[in-house]
């Protein structure tokens, strides 16, 4: 007999509707032949010079997968690696013109996608949402707990 539940399961709705988006975004960016991680380093290389190992804390690379996604960046003539000014050591991602441009594509479909997620809902309910995972986020949810056994995220067990 198993247990009755007294509250909704909030970490099956978030796990749920945010593997359902990141599928979505997914098949979106692959029909112009980028990958999620391939967006997220070309947009925020485009920000501000960072090098690869702050792009890969920003999405949440481990070292391997960052050199595989800037390695697919470079043979597409999306990115190059070079040099840091400060830092002889460090390599920082250069996006080329054409990266900027994918770039610049790629951020309209991750948009539609998000748009389109979020025009499912009633309007009054959209900005209540997006508020209340925001608050959550930088709240209650901001880091995660320690622990002997800590949860693996998901990108991570997909790998």
């Amino acid at each position: 007999m198993a247990p009755t539940r007294n509250e909704t399961d909030l970490s099956f709705l978030l796990d749920h509707t945010s593997h359902v988006l990141r599928t979505r975004i997914a098949a979106a960016l692959g029909e112009i032949g980028l990958t999620a991680r391939m967006h997220c380093v070309l947009v925020h290389a485009l920000e501000e010079e960072r090098t690869q190992i702050q792009l890969a804390e920003l999405g949440d690379m481990d070292k391997t997968t960052m050199v595989v996604t800037v390695d697919a960046l470079e043979k597409a003539g999306l990115a190059v690696r070079r040099p840091s000014s400060t830092d002889r050591r460090a390599r920082i991602i250069s996006v080329t013109a054409e990266g900027a441009e994918a770039a610049g594509r790629s951020q309209q479909i991750v948009d539609g996608v998000h748009r389109e997620a979020l025009g499912s809902l009633p309007t009054n309910e959209r900005e209540v949402l997006v508020r209340a995972l925001n608050l959550l986020a930088t709240g209650h949810l901001a880091a995660p707990a320690e622990g002997d056994r800590p949860a693996r995220r998901a990108r991570e067990r997909a790998n």
